[in-house]
Protein backbone atom coordinates (compact mmCIF):
# COMPACT_ATOMS: atom_id res chain seq x y z
CA UNK A 1 0.00 0.00 0.00
CA UNK A 2 3.01 2.34 0.31
CA UNK A 3 2.64 3.13 -3.38
CA UNK A 4 -0.66 4.90 -2.63
CA UNK A 5 0.76 6.97 0.22
CA UNK A 6 2.83 9.26 -1.98
CA UNK A 7 1.76 12.52 -0.35
CA UNK A 8 4.54 13.88 1.91
CA UNK A 9 2.10 14.37 4.79
CA UNK A 10 1.78 10.62 5.47
CA UNK A 11 5.47 10.13 6.31
CA UNK A 12 5.47 13.32 8.38
CA UNK A 13 2.45 12.21 10.42
CA UNK A 14 3.87 8.70 10.83
CA UNK A 15 7.12 10.12 12.20
CA UNK A 16 5.23 12.36 14.65
CA UNK A 17 3.16 9.37 15.78
CA UNK A 18 6.29 7.26 16.40
CA UNK A 19 7.81 10.11 18.43
CA UNK A 20 4.59 10.39 20.47
CA UNK A 21 4.34 6.62 20.86
CA UNK A 22 0.78 6.40 19.45
CA UNK A 23 -0.56 4.21 16.63
CA UNK A 24 -2.18 6.20 13.80
CA UNK A 25 -3.96 5.13 10.64
CA UNK A 26 -5.48 6.69 7.55
CA UNK A 27 -9.02 5.34 7.46
CA UNK A 28 -12.36 5.60 5.69
CA UNK A 29 -13.09 7.31 2.39
CA UNK A 30 -9.50 8.00 1.38
CA UNK A 31 -8.64 4.29 1.66
CA UNK A 32 -11.84 3.27 -0.14
CA UNK A 33 -11.12 5.69 -2.98
CA UNK A 34 -7.62 4.26 -3.49
CA UNK A 35 -9.22 1.00 -4.64
CA UNK A 36 -11.89 2.81 -6.65
CA UNK A 37 -9.13 4.78 -8.39
CA UNK A 38 -10.78 8.05 -7.38
CA UNK A 39 -8.50 10.95 -6.38
CA UNK A 40 -9.29 12.27 -2.91
CA UNK A 41 -8.09 15.38 -1.07
CA UNK A 42 -9.90 14.54 2.19
CA UNK A 43 -7.87 12.43 4.63
CA UNK A 44 -9.24 10.98 7.86
CA UNK A 45 -6.56 10.15 10.44
CA UNK A 46 -7.45 7.78 13.27
CA UNK A 47 -5.35 8.15 16.43
CA UNK A 48 -5.40 5.38 19.02
CA UNK A 49 -5.28 7.88 21.84
CA UNK A 50 -6.14 11.56 22.09
CA UNK A 51 -6.97 12.71 18.56
CA UNK A 52 -7.11 16.43 19.33
CA UNK A 53 -3.84 16.36 21.26
CA UNK A 54 -2.10 14.65 18.32
CA UNK A 55 -3.69 17.11 15.88
CA UNK A 56 -2.22 20.02 17.89
CA UNK A 57 1.21 18.37 17.67
CA UNK A 58 0.76 17.92 13.91
CA UNK A 59 -0.39 21.52 13.50
CA UNK A 60 2.78 22.81 15.17
CA UNK A 61 5.07 20.52 13.19
CA UNK A 62 3.40 21.26 9.84
CA UNK A 63 2.99 24.96 10.66
CA UNK A 64 -0.72 24.86 9.79
CA UNK A 65 -3.69 26.50 11.45
CA UNK A 66 -5.87 24.00 13.34
CA UNK A 67 -9.64 24.03 13.79
CA UNK A 68 -10.76 22.09 16.87
CA UNK A 69 -14.30 20.78 17.37
CA UNK A 70 -14.26 19.56 20.96
CA UNK A 71 -17.98 18.70 21.00
CA UNK A 72 -17.28 16.13 18.29
CA UNK A 73 -13.81 15.13 19.48
CA UNK A 74 -12.28 16.07 16.13
CA UNK A 75 -9.77 18.56 14.73
CA UNK A 76 -9.02 19.64 11.18
CA UNK A 77 -6.18 21.31 9.30
CA UNK A 78 -5.25 22.07 5.72
CA UNK A 79 -1.77 21.10 4.56
CA UNK A 80 -0.79 22.06 1.02
CA UNK A 81 -3.54 20.60 -1.18
CA UNK A 82 -5.23 18.25 1.32
CA UNK A 83 -7.68 18.58 4.20
CA UNK A 84 -6.90 16.35 7.18
CA UNK A 85 -9.33 15.45 9.96
CA UNK A 86 -8.09 13.83 13.18
CA UNK A 87 -10.17 11.75 15.55
CA UNK A 88 -9.35 9.46 18.45
CA UNK A 89 -10.30 5.78 18.19
CA UNK A 90 -13.59 5.24 19.96
CA UNK A 91 -16.44 2.90 20.62
CA UNK A 92 -20.04 4.03 20.67
CA UNK A 93 -23.37 3.08 22.20
CA UNK A 94 -26.76 4.50 21.36
CA UNK A 95 -30.08 5.36 23.00
CA UNK A 96 -33.28 4.54 21.15
CA UNK A 97 -34.52 8.14 20.90
CA UNK A 98 -31.32 9.67 19.51
CA UNK A 99 -28.71 9.04 16.83
CA UNK A 100 -26.09 10.85 18.95
CA UNK A 101 -23.86 8.17 20.47
CA UNK A 102 -22.39 7.84 23.94
CA UNK A 103 -18.67 7.84 23.12
CA UNK A 104 -15.81 6.11 24.96
CA UNK A 105 -12.13 5.75 24.10
CA UNK A 106 -11.51 2.61 22.13
CA UNK A 107 -9.09 0.52 20.07
CA UNK A 108 -8.64 0.38 16.29
CA UNK A 109 -10.88 -2.69 16.31
CA UNK A 110 -13.60 -0.80 18.25
CA UNK A 111 -13.43 2.07 15.79
CA UNK A 112 -13.64 -0.12 12.71
CA UNK A 113 -16.67 -1.91 14.17
CA UNK A 114 -18.53 1.40 14.58
CA UNK A 115 -18.01 2.37 10.92
CA UNK A 116 -21.07 2.43 8.69
CA UNK A 117 -19.96 0.11 5.86
CA UNK A 118 -17.20 -2.41 5.28
CA UNK A 119 -15.79 -0.33 2.40
CA UNK A 120 -15.40 2.61 4.82
CA UNK A 121 -13.84 0.55 7.63
CA UNK A 122 -10.50 -0.19 5.99
CA UNK A 123 -7.39 1.39 7.54
CA UNK A 124 -3.73 1.76 6.57
CA UNK A 125 -1.01 2.03 9.23
CA UNK A 126 1.26 5.09 9.13
CA UNK A 127 3.67 4.01 11.90
CA UNK A 128 7.14 3.04 10.68
CA UNK A 129 6.99 -0.57 11.86
CA UNK A 130 3.85 -1.35 9.85
CA UNK A 131 3.86 1.55 7.37
CA UNK A 132 1.47 0.90 4.49
CA UNK A 133 -0.10 -2.22 6.05
CA UNK A 134 -3.82 -2.57 5.23
CA UNK A 135 -6.14 -3.58 8.08
CA UNK A 136 -9.39 -4.88 6.57
CA UNK A 137 -11.20 -7.03 9.18
CA UNK A 138 -14.57 -7.05 7.39
CA UNK A 139 -13.47 -7.87 3.82
CA UNK A 140 -14.06 -4.39 2.47
CA UNK A 141 -11.75 -5.14 -0.47
CA UNK A 142 -13.92 -8.07 -1.52
CA UNK A 143 -17.06 -5.92 -1.21
CA UNK A 144 -15.45 -3.32 -3.47
CA UNK A 145 -14.67 -6.06 -5.99
CA UNK A 146 -18.24 -7.36 -5.71
CA UNK A 147 -19.60 -3.78 -5.84
CA UNK A 148 -21.55 -4.38 -2.63
CA UNK A 149 -22.66 -2.14 0.23
CA UNK A 150 -22.53 -4.14 3.49
CA UNK A 151 -22.30 -3.23 7.18
CA UNK A 152 -19.45 -4.44 9.43
CA UNK A 153 -21.87 -5.64 12.12
CA UNK A 154 -25.50 -6.75 12.13
CA UNK A 155 -27.28 -4.26 9.81
CA UNK A 156 -30.36 -4.22 12.06
CA UNK A 157 -28.21 -2.87 14.86
CA UNK A 158 -26.21 -0.55 12.59
CA UNK A 159 -29.31 1.12 11.10
CA UNK A 160 -31.26 1.22 14.35
CA UNK A 161 -28.34 2.92 16.12
CA UNK A 162 -27.97 5.60 13.45
CA UNK A 163 -30.88 5.63 10.96
CA UNK A 164 -29.14 8.17 8.72
CA UNK A 165 -26.93 5.25 7.67
CA UNK A 166 -29.92 3.87 5.76
CA UNK A 167 -29.85 6.98 3.56
CA UNK A 168 -26.06 6.79 3.32
CA UNK A 169 -26.21 3.14 2.18
CA UNK A 170 -28.58 4.11 -0.62
CA UNK A 171 -26.52 7.19 -1.45
CA UNK A 172 -23.29 5.16 -1.80
CA UNK A 173 -25.09 2.56 -3.92
CA UNK A 174 -26.35 5.34 -6.19
CA UNK A 175 -23.04 7.21 -6.40
CA UNK A 176 -20.94 4.09 -7.03
CA UNK A 177 -23.52 2.00 -8.93
CA UNK A 178 -23.17 -0.69 -6.23
CA UNK A 179 -25.78 -3.11 -4.94
CA UNK A 180 -26.90 -3.16 -1.31
CA UNK A 181 -26.46 -6.48 0.52
CA UNK A 182 -29.78 -8.35 0.88
CA UNK A 183 -29.57 -8.47 4.69
CA UNK A 184 -28.86 -4.75 4.78
CA UNK A 185 -31.80 -4.03 2.45
CA UNK A 186 -34.11 -6.06 4.66
CA UNK A 187 -32.79 -4.20 7.71
CA UNK A 188 -33.52 -0.83 6.05
CA UNK A 189 -37.09 -1.93 5.36
CA UNK A 190 -37.50 -3.12 8.95
CA UNK A 191 -35.96 0.03 10.44
CA UNK A 192 -37.47 2.62 8.09
CA UNK A 193 -39.64 4.21 10.79
CA UNK A 194 -36.46 5.09 12.69
CA UNK A 195 -35.76 7.76 10.06
CA UNK A 196 -38.14 9.98 12.06
CA UNK A 197 -35.37 10.76 14.58
CA UNK A 198 -33.11 12.19 11.84
CA UNK A 199 -33.35 15.90 11.05
CA UNK A 200 -34.91 16.91 7.74
CA UNK A 201 -31.73 18.82 6.86
CA UNK A 202 -29.57 15.67 7.10
CA UNK A 203 -32.10 13.65 5.10
CA UNK A 204 -32.24 16.29 2.36
CA UNK A 205 -28.45 16.47 2.24
CA UNK A 206 -28.34 12.74 1.44
CA UNK A 207 -31.26 13.12 -0.98
CA UNK A 208 -29.36 15.83 -2.86
CA UNK A 209 -26.29 13.58 -3.09
CA UNK A 210 -28.48 10.81 -4.52
CA UNK A 211 -29.90 13.30 -7.03
CA UNK A 212 -26.37 14.27 -8.09
CA UNK A 213 -25.22 10.68 -8.62
CA UNK A 214 -24.51 9.46 -12.18
CA UNK A 215 -27.72 7.41 -12.37
CA UNK A 216 -30.06 8.83 -9.70
CA UNK A 217 -32.80 6.27 -10.39
CA UNK A 218 -30.64 3.65 -8.64
CA UNK A 219 -31.02 5.52 -5.36
CA UNK A 220 -34.68 6.43 -5.81
CA UNK A 221 -35.60 2.83 -6.63
CA UNK A 222 -33.92 1.71 -3.39
CA UNK A 223 -35.70 4.48 -1.45
CA UNK A 224 -39.04 3.37 -2.91
CA UNK A 225 -38.52 -0.39 -2.53
CA UNK A 226 -37.46 -0.09 1.13
CA UNK A 227 -40.37 2.22 1.99
CA UNK A 228 -38.12 5.13 3.01
CA UNK A 229 -39.40 7.35 0.21
CA UNK A 230 -42.97 6.98 1.48
CA UNK A 231 -41.86 8.53 4.77
CA UNK A 232 -39.49 11.27 3.62
CA UNK A 233 -41.15 12.34 0.34
CA UNK A 234 -44.69 10.91 0.13
CA UNK A 235 -45.77 13.20 -2.73
CA UNK A 236 -43.35 11.41 -5.03
CA UNK A 237 -44.62 7.93 -4.15
CA UNK A 238 -48.14 9.02 -5.13
CA UNK A 239 -46.90 9.07 -8.74
CA UNK A 240 -46.52 5.29 -8.61
CA UNK A 241 -48.94 2.91 -10.31
CA UNK A 242 -51.19 2.60 -13.34
CA UNK A 243 -54.98 2.79 -13.26
CA UNK A 244 -57.21 1.24 -15.95
CA UNK A 245 -60.78 2.12 -16.91
CA UNK A 246 -62.44 0.51 -19.92
CA UNK A 247 -59.11 -1.00 -20.88
CA UNK A 248 -57.40 2.40 -21.00
CA UNK A 249 -54.42 3.03 -18.74
CA UNK A 250 -51.95 5.87 -18.26
CA UNK A 251 -48.18 5.51 -17.93
CA UNK A 252 -46.63 4.95 -14.51
CA UNK A 253 -45.60 8.50 -13.68
CA UNK A 254 -43.16 7.40 -10.95
CA UNK A 255 -40.97 5.44 -13.34
CA UNK A 256 -41.46 8.07 -16.05
CA UNK A 257 -40.13 10.68 -13.60
CA UNK A 258 -37.06 8.54 -12.86
CA UNK A 259 -36.43 8.14 -16.59
CA UNK A 260 -36.63 11.91 -17.09
CA UNK A 261 -34.25 12.38 -14.14
CA UNK A 262 -31.71 9.92 -15.61
CA UNK A 263 -32.03 11.64 -19.00
CA UNK A 264 -31.24 15.01 -17.39
CA UNK A 265 -28.28 13.47 -15.54
CA UNK A 266 -26.69 12.58 -18.89
CA UNK A 267 -26.38 16.26 -19.81
CA UNK A 268 -26.37 18.37 -16.65
CA UNK A 269 -24.99 18.29 -13.11
CA UNK A 270 -27.28 21.15 -12.06
CA UNK A 271 -28.94 19.99 -8.80
CA UNK A 272 -31.92 22.30 -9.25
CA UNK A 273 -32.60 21.21 -12.81
CA UNK A 274 -32.61 17.65 -11.46
CA UNK A 275 -35.12 18.75 -8.81
CA UNK A 276 -37.22 20.19 -11.64
CA UNK A 277 -37.14 16.76 -13.30
CA UNK A 278 -38.31 15.14 -10.05
CA UNK A 279 -41.15 17.64 -9.62
CA UNK A 280 -42.26 18.33 -13.19
CA UNK A 281 -45.23 15.91 -12.97
CA UNK A 282 -45.70 16.00 -9.19
CA UNK A 283 -49.31 17.22 -9.49
CA UNK A 284 -50.45 14.50 -11.89
CA UNK A 285 -52.09 12.41 -9.12
CA UNK A 286 -54.10 15.47 -8.01
CA UNK A 287 -55.21 16.38 -11.56
CA UNK A 288 -55.86 12.86 -12.92
CA UNK A 289 -59.27 12.52 -14.59
CA UNK A 290 -60.83 9.93 -16.92
CA UNK A 291 -62.72 11.09 -20.00
CA UNK A 292 -64.68 8.59 -22.09
CA UNK A 293 -63.37 10.09 -25.34
CA UNK A 294 -59.89 11.27 -24.41
CA UNK A 295 -59.00 8.65 -21.84
CA UNK A 296 -56.78 9.79 -18.95
CA UNK A 297 -56.04 13.49 -18.65
CA UNK A 298 -53.91 15.59 -16.30
CA UNK A 299 -55.08 19.06 -17.26
CA UNK A 300 -53.40 21.87 -15.37
CA UNK A 301 -50.83 19.66 -13.65
CA UNK A 302 -48.09 22.14 -14.57
CA UNK A 303 -49.89 25.03 -12.80
CA UNK A 304 -50.81 23.00 -9.75
CA UNK A 305 -47.34 21.46 -9.65
CA UNK A 306 -45.74 24.91 -9.65
CA UNK A 307 -47.92 25.88 -6.69
CA UNK A 308 -46.80 22.71 -4.84
CA UNK A 309 -43.07 23.47 -5.20
CA UNK A 310 -42.72 25.98 -2.31
CA UNK A 311 -44.52 23.67 0.12
CA UNK A 312 -42.35 20.69 -0.87
CA UNK A 313 -39.16 22.75 -0.58
CA UNK A 314 -40.23 23.96 2.87
CA UNK A 315 -41.09 20.39 3.93
CA UNK A 316 -37.69 19.10 2.81
CA UNK A 317 -35.82 22.12 4.24
CA UNK A 318 -34.55 23.06 0.79
CA UNK A 319 -33.74 26.73 0.08
CA UNK A 320 -36.76 29.00 -0.42
CA UNK A 321 -34.86 31.42 -2.65
CA UNK A 322 -34.08 31.86 -6.33
CA UNK A 323 -33.26 28.12 -6.57
CA UNK A 324 -36.81 27.24 -5.53
CA UNK A 325 -38.16 29.87 -7.96
CA UNK A 326 -36.11 28.33 -10.78
CA UNK A 327 -37.61 24.89 -10.08
CA UNK A 328 -41.07 26.43 -9.87
CA UNK A 329 -40.56 28.12 -13.25
CA UNK A 330 -39.39 24.87 -14.85
CA UNK A 331 -42.44 22.98 -13.54
CA UNK A 332 -44.75 25.79 -14.69
CA UNK A 333 -43.33 25.95 -18.22
CA UNK A 334 -42.34 22.35 -18.92
CA UNK A 335 -45.23 21.66 -21.33
CA UNK A 336 -44.77 24.80 -23.42
CA UNK A 337 -41.93 23.65 -25.72
CA UNK A 338 -43.64 20.26 -26.13
CA UNK A 339 -46.79 22.02 -27.37
CA UNK A 340 -44.66 24.10 -29.76
CA UNK A 341 -42.97 20.96 -31.03
CA UNK A 342 -46.34 19.41 -31.86
CA UNK A 343 -47.79 22.32 -33.83
CA UNK A 344 -46.82 24.90 -36.41
CA UNK A 345 -44.48 27.20 -34.51
CA UNK A 346 -45.53 30.85 -34.68
CA UNK A 347 -43.18 33.72 -33.91
CA UNK A 348 -45.67 34.97 -31.32
CA UNK A 349 -45.62 31.69 -29.38
CA UNK A 350 -41.81 31.63 -29.49
CA UNK A 351 -41.60 35.25 -28.26
CA UNK A 352 -43.90 34.43 -25.35
CA UNK A 353 -41.82 31.40 -24.39
CA UNK A 354 -38.63 33.47 -24.52
CA UNK A 355 -40.30 36.19 -22.46
CA UNK A 356 -41.51 33.76 -19.78
CA UNK A 357 -38.36 31.59 -19.60
CA UNK A 358 -35.76 34.37 -19.88
CA UNK A 359 -32.22 33.20 -19.09
CA UNK A 360 -33.51 29.73 -18.20
CA UNK A 361 -34.64 28.86 -21.73
CA UNK A 362 -31.75 26.39 -22.34
CA UNK A 363 -32.49 24.60 -19.05
CA UNK A 364 -36.18 24.41 -19.99
CA UNK A 365 -35.40 22.96 -23.41
CA UNK A 366 -33.12 20.38 -21.79
CA UNK A 367 -35.90 19.37 -19.38
CA UNK A 368 -38.42 19.06 -22.20
CA UNK A 369 -36.02 17.00 -24.31
CA UNK A 370 -35.52 14.67 -21.32
CA UNK A 371 -39.31 14.46 -20.85
CA UNK A 372 -39.72 12.54 -24.12
CA UNK A 373 -39.67 8.97 -22.81
CA UNK A 374 -42.08 7.25 -25.20
CA UNK A 375 -41.07 3.71 -26.21
CA UNK A 376 -42.42 4.43 -29.71
CA UNK A 377 -39.20 5.18 -31.61
CA UNK A 378 -41.06 6.95 -34.44
CA UNK A 379 -42.77 9.32 -31.99
CA UNK A 380 -39.55 9.90 -30.08
CA UNK A 381 -37.65 10.72 -33.27
CA UNK A 382 -40.43 13.03 -34.49
CA UNK A 383 -40.63 14.91 -31.17
CA UNK A 384 -36.89 15.38 -30.99
CA UNK A 385 -36.65 16.54 -34.61
CA UNK A 386 -39.40 19.07 -33.87
CA UNK A 387 -37.50 20.19 -30.76
CA UNK A 388 -34.52 21.01 -32.97
CA UNK A 389 -36.81 23.15 -35.14
CA UNK A 390 -38.13 24.90 -32.02
CA UNK A 391 -34.57 25.53 -30.79
CA UNK A 392 -33.61 27.06 -34.15
CA UNK A 393 -36.75 29.20 -34.12
CA UNK A 394 -35.93 30.37 -30.58
CA UNK A 395 -32.46 31.36 -31.75
CA UNK A 396 -33.76 33.20 -34.83
CA UNK A 397 -36.48 35.11 -32.95
CA UNK A 398 -34.13 36.02 -30.10
CA UNK A 399 -31.50 37.38 -32.48
CA UNK A 400 -34.12 39.48 -34.24
CA UNK A 401 -36.41 40.60 -31.41
CA UNK A 402 -34.19 40.35 -28.27
CA UNK A 403 -37.03 39.17 -26.02
CA UNK A 404 -34.99 37.13 -23.54
CA UNK A 405 -34.74 39.03 -20.21
CA UNK A 406 -36.92 41.62 -21.86
CA UNK A 407 -37.05 45.14 -20.49
CA UNK A 408 -39.90 47.33 -21.80
CA UNK A 409 -38.62 49.97 -24.25
CA UNK A 410 -41.12 52.38 -22.64
CA UNK A 411 -41.31 52.44 -18.84
CA UNK A 412 -44.14 53.44 -16.52
CA UNK A 413 -42.30 56.71 -15.79
CA UNK A 414 -42.07 57.38 -19.53
CA UNK A 415 -45.85 56.97 -19.85
CA UNK A 416 -46.53 59.28 -16.89
CA UNK A 417 -44.13 61.93 -18.25
CA UNK A 418 -45.50 61.72 -21.77
CA UNK A 419 -49.11 62.28 -20.73
CA UNK A 420 -48.49 64.29 -17.56
CA UNK A 421 -50.37 61.80 -15.39
CA UNK A 422 -49.73 60.09 -12.04
CA UNK A 423 -49.40 56.35 -11.42
CA UNK A 424 -52.71 54.62 -11.97
CA UNK A 425 -54.82 52.28 -14.03
CA UNK A 426 -54.04 53.91 -17.39
CA UNK A 427 -50.28 53.40 -16.96
CA UNK A 428 -50.75 49.67 -16.37
CA UNK A 429 -53.11 49.32 -19.33
CA UNK A 430 -50.69 51.00 -21.75
CA UNK A 431 -47.68 49.03 -20.44
CA UNK A 432 -49.54 45.74 -20.94
CA UNK A 433 -50.69 46.78 -24.43
CA UNK A 434 -47.11 47.63 -25.46
CA UNK A 435 -45.85 44.27 -24.15
CA UNK A 436 -48.61 42.33 -25.93
CA UNK A 437 -48.02 44.22 -29.18
CA UNK A 438 -44.32 43.35 -29.12
CA UNK A 439 -44.97 39.70 -28.24
CA UNK A 440 -47.60 39.42 -30.99
CA UNK A 441 -45.27 41.04 -33.52
CA UNK A 442 -47.53 44.05 -34.11
CA UNK A 443 -44.62 46.39 -33.41
CA UNK A 444 -40.85 45.91 -33.20
CA UNK A 445 -39.09 45.75 -29.86
CA UNK A 446 -37.71 49.30 -30.28
CA UNK A 447 -38.28 52.51 -28.33
CA UNK A 448 -39.31 54.41 -31.45
CA UNK A 449 -42.15 52.03 -32.36
CA UNK A 450 -43.17 51.59 -28.71
CA UNK A 451 -43.48 55.38 -28.20
CA UNK A 452 -45.64 55.72 -31.32
CA UNK A 453 -47.83 52.84 -30.15
CA UNK A 454 -48.05 54.37 -26.65
CA UNK A 455 -49.35 57.70 -28.01
CA UNK A 456 -51.91 55.90 -30.17
CA UNK A 457 -53.23 53.83 -27.23
CA UNK A 458 -53.17 56.84 -24.90
CA UNK A 459 -55.42 58.79 -27.23
CA UNK A 460 -57.96 55.95 -27.12
CA UNK A 461 -58.00 56.34 -23.34
CA UNK A 462 -58.53 60.09 -23.65
CA UNK A 463 -54.90 60.98 -22.93
CA UNK A 464 -52.95 63.54 -24.92
CA UNK A 465 -49.16 63.84 -24.88
CA UNK A 466 -47.80 66.89 -23.08
CA UNK A 467 -44.08 66.03 -23.26
CA UNK A 468 -41.83 64.58 -25.96
CA UNK A 469 -40.08 61.77 -24.11
CA UNK A 470 -37.66 61.16 -27.00
CA UNK A 471 -35.83 64.42 -26.19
Amino acid sequence: MEHYLQHAVFKKLGKLADEAGVPIYVIGGFVRDIFLDRPSKDIDILVVGNGIEFAERASNALKCQLSVFRNFGTAMLRYKDVEIEFVGARKESYRSHSRKPIVENGTLEDDQKRRDFTINAMAISLNREHYGQLIDPFDGIKDLEDRLIRTPLDPLETFSDDPLRMMRAIRFASQLSFKIDEKALEAISNNKQRISIVSEERISDELNKILLSPLPSVGFNYLFDTGLLHLIFPQMTELYGVEYINGKGHKDNFYHTLEVLDNIALYSNDLWLRWAAILHDIAKPATKRFDEKQGWTFHGHEDRGARMVPKIFAQLKLPLNEKMKFVQKMVQLHLRPIVLAQDVVTDSAVRRLLFDAGEDIEALMMLCHADVTTKNEYKKKKYRQNFELVKQKLKDVEERDQIRNWQPPVSGNDIMNAFGIKAGREVGIIKNQIREAILEGEIKNTREEAVGFMIEKGKKLGLLPVNDINN
